[in-house]
């Protein structure tokens, strides 16, 4: 069937589909697993092929003169309240809508500001951007405790994160996850936090990450992204796809707008350590409202890691 042939709904179902997946470093064949249904209508799911019953909804829907989610039922479909802030907010641009979230986080008292962010860096962004490695070295330069918040994860967990997806699912690791954030930033108020590349999939943990800590997203291009990982001998979460790196710049695309809420951004492709160090203390500094103070870090390497 032509793409023309396709119905533009089940078009646009099946490209949040993939989004969604690709924002949560996922394989067809993992959420097909998870969810018990096959990869092949998943894959059709996708492709916005032979889903007859949304498309049932969706015309109920339209006859009502309502969302679909008010018609299947969503959080925001519980009660007045909720329905004439979705309204309110229809329409809005994205600077619009941040400028609404922010509001509503002074106004119900979680806001961040630099009083609660204290002298915390987090990095974001995909594995093999650096973040393991540059993370350390800058938190050597600032005489600050360095944090790997996968580590962190493991450590409550009391196993690999691979046993965690293994053994109880994807939802389980998102809740050790969240755990180990809201114990790195009960224990530190000054710290270099590394945290894992599918950090932005759940968005309250995210959330929470950018009021308490000062961001930075590490950025790499795909190829240096995908060479760096391999040369651990580790292309996780692509190691299942015959498509590793169609599947990795799927899975950057549905990441980068949620990185890019970070407070600055470094590219470290075709950098060495010393330049991106250099460069990223710079940005600490500037985060911090001035240049901290950094004492010398001998010459290195950069690691192929997170």
């Amino acid at each position: 069937m032509a793409t023309s042939d396709k119905d533009p709904f089940l078009l646009a179902l099946g490209e949040r589909v993939r989004t969604l997946r690709a924002r949560r470093g996922l394989t067809r064949k993992s959420v097909a697993v998870a969810s018990g249904v096959s990869e092949r209508h998943l894959a059709n799911l996708e492709y916005g092929i032979g889903n007859a019953s949304i498309l049932v909804l969706h015309q109920v829907a339209t006859a009502l003169d309502c969302a679909l989610a008010e018609l299947v039922g969503d959080v925001t479909t519980s009660s007045p309240e909720w329905l004439l802030l979705r309204e309110l907010l229809r329409g809005r641009s994205d600077a619009e809508l941040r400028r609404g979230r922010l509001a509503l986080a002074t106004l119900y008292g979680v806001a961040g500001g630099d009083a609660a962010r204290g002298r915390r860096i987090a990095l974001v962004g995909l594995r093999g951007a650096g973040k393991s490695t540059l993370g350390r070295q800058l938190a050597e330069a600032l005489e600050m405790p360095f944090v790997e918040l996968s580590r962190e994860v493991e450590r409550i967990a009391g196993c690999s994160i691979r046993e965690i997806h293994d053994l109880y699912g994807t939802n389980a690791y998102r809740r050790y996850e969240r755990r180990a954030l809201d114990e790195t930033l009960r224990l530190h108020a000054d710290a270099v936090i590394a945290t894992p590349g599918g950090i932005v999939a759940e968005p309250a943990t995210f959330n929470a990450l950018l009021e308490s800590c000062h961001t930075i997203w590490l950025q790499a291009s795909p190829e240096e992204h995908m060479a760096r990982v391999a040369a651990q001998g580790d292309t996780r979460p692509m190691a299942a796809s015959r498509e590793a790196m169609a599947d990795l710049r799927r899975i950057l695309a549905g990441r980068a707008a949620f990185y890019a809420k970070a407070d600055a951004a470094l590219d470290t492709s075709g950098k060495s350590a010393d330049e991106s160090l250099h460069t990223l203390t710079a940005l600490a500094g500037e985060l911090f409202g001035g240049a901290p103070t950094a004492k010398a870090v001998p010459h290195r390497r950069m690691k192929q890691t997170a």
